[in-house]
């Protein structure tokens, strides 16, 4: 695994007729960048030469309408190490997933083409990959050892957003969107199928779904400088990562990506996946179970206000909230959807709710047994009981009501 030859594919011949392969495909991103495309490549170009490893630049215009596709072709034709690969259409994450695929270096690297990121940083970034100890590697500007030159508000953007990674994707790396990023092309090859964003969240997904499959990730603070002509729609793409998040977290609980094939494929230890799923789809069911509780009680005090008794109380609370408990769970915990085995759920979660009544009514009738307690005491003593009920509820939904089965 860590000789780079052996990832190629693509080998190009020297003198003497032996093979030898790009190590390094650098790939620049860019839509209407004519006035700084020049200047940057010229720069990446010369510091690729001062690297160890044969390298080239790959310029991935994504639909321009300037000078651009001009500009990059000029390039090209100026030095033989830039390629150029023309896309109709704007993304770039479809921008990265054809540079990439049609790539035959052994480590992809990837980087803005305003190269924010001091360059001084490529040479840790990509090392790990050619040696086969990391499969992939990013760039960090949230490190203490990073040195970033950028407003409050985009500082706080970042902040906030790979906060929000971490609590809904329970992801591990601290810098989703730092563009400076590189991968090994073998594992480039398992997960860009598996990555279906095309556009700003591409590199959160490719990262947190790497992560679940067991691989590894190399993380080098840079020394980073916003660029203020910036033309990032800030609102839209929040918005985009939002639905991004939505829509990789489904995918994770309900077990439709290949995770552990893919980890096991590039020698890696695939169990993550797994507990990765169990660990979200627990956290998904306590905040529903908090909320569902919370809604118990309430209903319950409203209830015994209009001289029900506190049988009567607890049965109807109970089963309103277990009815909407076990359609939340359904939907959001373990991502079954559609009307199919939808009443056979929610008769199964009633007789989940049978064995919930039961030990609810006894802990009431204790209560009661001991002296008259008053509504207050009944709320807290219930809201224990079900509590207690909810660790025996979601082992009931996950192994016998939406237990996955074998076709």
């Amino acid at each position: 695994m860590s000789d780079p030859a052996a990832l190629s594919g693509v080998p190009e011949v020297l003198a003497g007729g032996l093979p030898v392969a790009t190590v390094l495909d650098v790939v620049i991103p860019v839509y209407n960048e004519e006035t700084q495309l020049e200047a940057s490549v010229t720069r990446v170009v010369e510091h690729l030469a001062t690297l160890p490893w044969s390298a080239r630049v790959t310029i991935a215009d994504n639909a321009s309408t300037d000078q651009t596709p001009l500009i990059a072709r000029r390039l090209a034709h100026r030095h033989p190490d830039v390629r150029v690969v023309h896309l109709e259409e704007k993304g770039r994450g479809r921008a990265l997933k054809r540079a990439w695929s049609t790539s035959g270096g052994s480590v992809l690297v990837y980087m803005d083409v305003d190269l924010s990121t001091d360059l001084g940083a490529l040479l840790p970034l990509v090392a790990p990959l050619v040696s086969g100890h990391s499969d992939l590697a990013i760039g960090t500007r949230l490190s203490r050892a990073s040195r970033v030159v950028r407003g409050p508000r985009r500082e706080l953007i970042s902040r906030g957003y790979n906060a929000l990674l971490r609590t809904t994707l329970r992801a591990r790396f601290s810098d989703a969107q730092c563009g400076f990023k590189a991968i090994r092309r073998d594992a480039a090859a398992e997960l860009l199928p598996l990555v279906h964003d095309d556009a700003w969240f591409f590199d959160t997904e490719l990262l947190v779904v790497a992560e679940r499959a067991g691989l590894r990730i190399h993380e080098v603070p840079v020394d980073w400088v916003d660029d203020p002509d910036s033309s990032v729609d800030v609102l839209r793409t929040a918005l985009e990562d939002l639905r991004g998040i939505a829509r990789l977290g489904t995918a994770l609980l309900r077990g439709d990506l290949p995770l552990r094939e893919v980890g096991e494929r590039l020698g890696r230890t695939s169990s993550e996946a797994g507990r990765g799923r169990l660990g979200m789809q627990i956290g998904v069911f306590v905040m529903i179970g908090v909320l569902s509780t919370l809604a118990y009680a309430l209903l319950y005090v409203v209830l015994r206000s209009v001289a029900m008794s506190p049988w009567w109380a607890n049965f109807t609370a109970l089963l309103v909230t277990a009815v909407a408990n076990t359609g939340a769970n359904r939907r959001f915990t373990f991502g079954v959807r559609g009307p199919r085995r939808l009443l056979r759920h929610q008769v199964q979660g009633l007789v989940v709710f049978g064995v919930g009544l039961g030990v609810t009514s006894g802990a009431l009738w204790l209560l009661h047994a001991a002296g008259s307690p008053t509504a207050a005491v009944e709320v807290v003593v219930l809201t224990l009981a079900n509590l207690a009920v909810t660790v025996l509820r979601f082992a009931a939904l996950r192994l016998w009501v939406f237990a996955r089965r074998p076709a």
